[in-house]
């Protein structure tokens, strides 16, 4: 047996082992990858990559596994395919790279799978910022298992998620796929799903990395021009939170340019901060076309030859979706213009990868990869199911829900009947399915009125009202005079995800500004006005503007995507047969333009009274959510009245129920820092815990609090713990903070080593 077959052997040896006797155009091969494409009869419109259909083919086939193979791309998530298909299909493809491959090296194979695996048949769960809505990280674990465990059954080896962008500006159309607009939550929530996928042996892959959400205008690929502290302070933690709390194994670079600097191109990046910093050991793959940009849109780069050195160097091990640039990297070699080193260090990181995989262990047989299984078994979508009903958020309500069983609803607006409402722009209905057209979705997805219908007596009837793009008026008329004629309307309003534009939410369809799309703000309007109560339902990708008429609706619900399950969940939230638990993890605004920007704010970037006339403050802010039953938060009690900088004190409130049923509070610990050496946010989530009670039931939740929690990238751009008054709010949003109190950090600044303490542990008692 060779040293790179023996099990028993560390994952160091076999690589190290595997590498001496590869030849340079074998290693190569290793960082390269082969996307099939659907059969040229297919009729299928538009990209599932942008400007895919602009990119080169790239190697044939033949070409691409001459000398091995790195990655085979969406096998499943191409083209509608049956699991037993796509099955076959895999095997026949590994076996062709085992049996080229001089030392039987199969490819790793990677899928998308943000809301669910990305292929024919799968379970569509909530888009992403559903998840961060639902603040339950054991949650969204057990979610990312299931999914796991489904391309685990199928052969899959990798999954492209999750997605751990911050949001900083709501306009920009990749919000659906985001936790939301605090780091805490997205680092704990994005390493909670880490854990889940990567517990069920699939690499997890964190993107975007790093600062692609923070672009120009909130356009898609537009430039980054942050400074490093925001850089440091608000995109990079949920990143190193993934790789050390959750062990990603694997990164996938930004689009965007950070201060001219490409991402793919950037050494401090995707080594030194990676690497060097947080000693990440997995690979860093390329987002889709990456490789190209660098010659085609940065234009840092003279050819395909060029862009592949640049990106080598700076630290890309693995070209995707298939292989250009790299494609010349052995030639780059033999010309001198490449050293042969830096080969050598992607290719041992792959390798390692198959190595952990188990793919060069005896055992592995080409012929035997994957099977046959149930992509949307009943445990999936009970798992969708208790997402969904977890992430819908109550506004507002003045008292007219739960609905109190009217003779007649009015049911109205462009997200009331049409399944792909509830699904994300990388569910597969809407990502692939879209492209070939016809109504098949693949999942079983009951709209909000097939279930409201299943679960009310009352007639529910049902209009259009308007379409949730085109500004076309012709139902306008009917839905209004249904409404008018009813006990309630509930008019259900929001968007359809999309790609490039053909939608209102996804990727590459950024919004000039946060009205509803197309003239449904019109349809609510006309509403509103008939005087029936209006219940306004809002199934969206990203936050939009409700200000201008909040105060007339009787009630609002907010509901991000909520995938298959959605309808039912819907349903129960409005009928009582669900007490509301979810929370914000973006803010609603107040209107339409402004650029509002995120809680996240220092004095001059919220209400400034006699300084601007714009007033960013959100409509209902991060955090904020109400249900059916009130709570009430008590006694808070800070440990320590001063600790030093590198100490911990403990914070404890305790939460009650004080209604007449029961349900879930998210308490929420915010800190501020009224006095530092570089300005400061006002208030900072730095912990949370959800707390199911009993009406009439207390709890007590008690936060860890390092002092480490406090740190932040100071005047000389090192991560500081500075002496001061530290202020401790505790309440159920960014604006509801009831209980106050604060502690003094005492001693001399202390500069924070790498391995900061990065979350703060949460006991509930009672």
């Amino acid at each position: 047996m060779n040293l790179w077959n023996d099990p028993a052997a560390s994952v160091d040896e076999r690589a190290d082992a595997l590498l001496a006797a590869m030849s340079l155009d074998e290693k190569v091969g290793q960082l390269a990858s082969f996307w099939p494409q659907p059969a040229a009869s297919s009729q299928v419109a538009g990209d599932v990559a942008p400007m895919e259909s602009a990119m080169s083919d790239g190697l044939s086939w033949d070409e691409s596994i001459r000398h091995g193979l790195g990655h085979l791309t969406r096998n499943f998530g191409t083209e509608p395919v049956s699991v037993d298909d796509g099955v076959k299909r895999l095997r026949d493809y590994q076996r062709q790279v085992v049996d080229q491959s001089r030392f039987g090296i199969p490819a790793i194979a990677h899928e998308e799978c943000l809301t669910g695996f990305t292929t024919y048949g799968a379970t569509v769960y909530p888009a992403a910022i559903a998840w961060g809505a639902t603040f339950d990280p054991d949650l969204v674990e057990e979610m990312a298992a299931a999914i796991g465990s489904d391309m685990k059954a199928v052969g899959v080896d990798q999954g492209l998620s999750p997605v751990l962008d911050v949001v900083r500006d709501y306009r920009w159309g990749r919000v659906e796929e985001t936790l939301g607009e605090d780091p805490y939550v997205v680092g704990t929530l994005g390493a909670a799903y880490v854990r889940g996928l990567e517990g069920a042996g699939i690499v997890a892959t964190l993107k975007h990395f790093a600062g692609y959400s923070a672009s120009k205008a909130a356009r898609n690929h537009a430039p980054v021009s942050i400074g490093p502290r925001e850089l440091e302070d608000m995109i990079l933690p949920p990143f190193e939170m993934a790789i050390r709390e959750g062990g990603a194994r694997s990164v996938m670079n930004s689009y965007s340019d950070v201060d001219g600097l490409p991402a793919l191109a950037s050494n401090r990046l995707l080594t030194h901060v990676l690497r060097d910093r947080w000693g990440f050991r997995g690979t860093v793959v390329a987002d889709y076309f990456a490789v190209a940009f660098l010659e085609t849109t940065h234009r840092v780069a003279a050819g395909p030859r060029a862009a592949g050195i640049l990106a080598l160097e700076a630290g890309l091990d693995v070209e995707l979706p298939s292989t250009t640039g790299y494609a010349d990297l052995a030639s780059a070699v033999a010309d001198g213009v490449l050293d042969e080193a830096y080969v050598d260090r992607a290719a041992r990181r792959v390798l390692r990868q198959k190595i952990e995989l188990g793919m060069l262990d005896p055992a592995y047989d080409p012929t035997s990869v994957g099977e046959s299984t149930d992509l949307d078994s009943p445990r999936n979508r009970d798992v969708s199911r208790r997402l969904a009903e977890q992430s819908i958020v109550l506004l507002s309500n003045d008292g007219v829900l739960p609905l109190q069983v009217p003779s007649r609803i009015a049911l109205v607006g462009p997200c009331a009947d049409d399944p792909n409402t509830f699904m994300g722009c990388y569910s597969f209905p809407n990502h692939v399915l879209s492209r070939y057209g016809g109504d098949d979705l693949g999942v079983d997805v009951p709209t909000l009125l097939d279930a409201l219908r299943g679960e009310v007596e009352a007639e529910v009837v049902h209009h259009l009202g308007v379409p949730v793009t085109e500004a076309d008026r012709g139902g306008l008329d009917a839905a209004v005079g249904a409404a008018a004629e009813s006990d309630v309307a509930v008019v259900v309003v929001g968007d359809l995800a999309g790609l490039f534009g053909l939608g209102t939410s996804g990727e590459g369809c950024d919004a000039v500004d946060l009205r509803l799309p197309g003239i449904q703000e019109e349809l609510v309007e006309r509403v509103v006005a008939t005087g029936t109560p209006t219940v306004l339902v809002v199934v969206s990708g990203r936050p939009y503007a409700l200000g201008a008429f909040a105060d007339r609706c009787a009630a609002i619900v907010q509901a991000f995507m909520p995938g298959e399950e959605g309808g039912a969940a819907l349903a129960g939230v409005l009928t009582g047969r669900l007490n509301p638990e979810g929370k914000l993890p973006v803010g609603i605004p107040a209107h339409h333009g402004g650029q509002p920007g995120t809680y996240l704010a220092p004095p001059l970037a919220w209400y400034s009274e006699g300084i601007s006339n714009l007033d960013p403050r959100p409509l209902f802010p991060f955090g904020h959510g109400i249900g059916y039953t009130s709570f009430e938060l008590t006694d808070l009690h800070i440990s320590e009245e001063s600790v030093a900088t590198d100490a911990m004190v403990e914070v404890a409130a305790t939460v009650t129920n004080v209604g007449d049923r029961a349900g879930a509070e998210v308490v929420q610990l915010y800190l501020g820092d009224p006095l530092a050496q570089v300005t400061r946010p006002l208030k900072q989530l730095v912990g949370y815990a959800k707390v199911r009670l009993d009406a009439g039931c207390s709890a007590t939740v008690t936060f860890d609090v390092h002092m480490d929690r406090t740190s932040f990238t100071g005047r000389d751009l090192e991560r500081v713990v500075e002496p001061g008054r530290i202020d401790v709010t505790v309440g159920t949003s960014s604006e509801d903070r009831r209980l106050t109190g604060r502690f003094e950090i005492t001693g001399e600044t202390r500069v924070v080593d790498e391995g900061r303490v990065l979350t703060t542990p949460v006991r509930i008692d009672g």
